[in-house]
């Protein structure tokens, strides 16, 4: 919750599904599901086996695909889109799917992630002659698939994919195929399900749930998996492969009903909460998570702890999520708004405030200081991930240090920045151990660079913003 005020945002959540007559209806259902993964803009391409038409726009789920638009299209076979925009900022011509029309076939190609060799590539790709379209990491695949028409569609694919650094989980489509493609690494989430027969891809498995399709696998590190009318064929492009899912999926991106990597996601916060509680006891009287992401390690902070859980904070639901506003001050906003304490929980009471992360510490600031307005005697700040102290390339928009909070600061001076009568964070190692990856293995396999500042792919000088001069508090 604070994290979606203040800045860790996720680029977007994609969604597939090939050979269903309702693939538009599970398309749109499927991309409400993941809203949570980006609310700048929706879009989805659909294909009837012959032509393929694209619908695209700024906004919400709801607010771009309205009903009298859906009764307009036809297909059995769609990819879409839900998006935060990163690489490229926002604009219309970066909704994704991106959509290509050529002599031989047309090309639709949504994107989870972020290319940390995009600069680079785009400018040899334009010194070749290519003509970019758009301003998004994105579309330097497209022109990549280009280079190598003389070979067939899914080795075209093939020989592009080595050449791209950095995270994706790519879901590409003609009017007679989908293949979905995952980073060597795999740092983004990828799912394969099936129903009625059909086969679907998804960032989130949430998304099989809303439509009643059945999970059957994730995509694996460095795959590409091509579903046409002859079925589901695997192959890998690479070779060089090893898992660094990003953790930040557990902490916070992922919803609580999802499944990531084998692990349900409320269950694996309410293991950091315990975690937690037992690096960082306090004593107090009632536990209260930041609404949402941060509940299910709020509830496992106060069962280990043995402290009552309450509902200290409640959530406005009829407000969207401030991080898609352009400006701080209007994300300093949206906290009153979202956010209300409830006085009679909190009044008196030693509260101990669970949260996920803390990027700037503008908002965390400020659910304090409404606690204690609130009549909190004590407020005790306890976050279930690592401080973040380094950026990330990788799809999360946190690229410049001068974001973070603790990137110059140590927790005692955070803790008096945000007025907490104390503040303590989850240990990397407590983190890995309640995920369930412990240090001790030989690969955890979890992306920890923005805890550590150990990339696990290169980052190309031109990746990195300039240092940004930006108050933290």
């Amino acid at each position: 919750m604070l994290a979606e005020m203040t800045g860790l945002n996720e680029e977007c959540g994609v969604f597939g599904v090939f050979g269903h007559p309702e693939a538009i209806q599970l398309t749109y259902y499927s991309l409400h599901s993941m809203q949570h993964r980006g609310q700048e803009g929706a879009g989805m391409v659909i294909s009837d086996q012959v032509h393929m038409q694209q619908v695209k726009g700024e906004g919400l789920v709801t607010e771009v695909f309205h009903e009298d638009l859906l009764k307009t299209l036809s297909g059995s076979a769609s990819i879409g889109h839900v998006r935060y925009s990163t690489a490229g900022g926002g604009g219309y011509e970066n909704v994704q799917p991106l959509f290509f029309k050529t002599h031989t076939h047309s090309l639709a190609l949504a994107h989870n992630g972020n290319l940390t060799n995009a600069i680079a590539m785009r400018e040899q790709l334009e010194r070749d002659g290519s003509i970019f379209q758009t301003s998004s990491d994105t579309e330097v695949l497209a022109h990549l698939i280009r280079k190598h028409n003389s070979l067939s569609f899914k080795d075209q694919i093939k020989q592009s994919l080595p050449m791209l650094e950095g995270a994706f989980a790519f879901l590409i489509m003609t009017e007679d195929q989908m293949i979905a493609a995952l980073d060597p690494l795999g740092m983004r989430p990828l799912s394969l399900g099936k129903i009625d027969g059909a086969w679907a891809v998804a960032s989130e498995t949430c998304a099989f749930d809303v439509i009643g399709a059945e999970y059957v696998r994730e995509v694996e590190p460095g795959e590409m998996v091509i579903i046409d009318d002859e079925g589901i064929r695997s192959e890998y492009y690479t070779k060089q492969t090893e898992r660094a899912l990003c953790s930040m999926e557990y902490v916070y991106f992922a919803r609580p009903d999802s499944n990531v990597d084998g692990l349900n996601i409320h269950s694996t916060r309410k293991m950091l909460g315990k975690q937690l509680a037992k690096e960082a006891f306090v004593e107090a009287d009632v536990v209260t998570g930041v609404p949402d992401s941060s509940i299910s390690a709020a509830i496992g902070f106060a069962e280990e702890s043995n402290t009552p859980y309450e509902l200290g904070l409640i959530k406005n639901r009829y407000v969207g999520r401030t991080f898609i506003k352009p400006s701080q001050e209007l994300r300093e906003k949206g906290v009153q708004m979202k956010l209300s304490p409830v006085r009679k929980i909190v009044e008196g009471k030693r509260v101990v405030m669970v949260d996920d992360s803390i990027v700037r510490g503008t908002t965390s600031k400020k659910i304090v200081s409404m606690l204690r307005e609130a009549g909190a005697k004590e407020v005790h700040v306890r976050i279930s991930s690592p401080p973040i102290t380094n950026p990330c390339y990788y799809g999360i928009d946190t690229s410049s240090a001068g974001e973070l909070i603790a990137a110059k600061r140590n927790v005692a001076e955070i803790c008096q920045l945000i007025g907490a009568d104390s503040l303590s964070y989850l240990s990397i190692d407590g983190m890995l151990e309640a995920i369930g990856r412990p240090s001790s293995m030989k690969n955890c396999g979890q992306c920890l660079a923005c805890f550590t500042g150990n990339y696990p792919t290169e980052i190309h000088d031109h990746t990195v913003r300039p240092h940004e001069k930006i108050s933290l508090i």
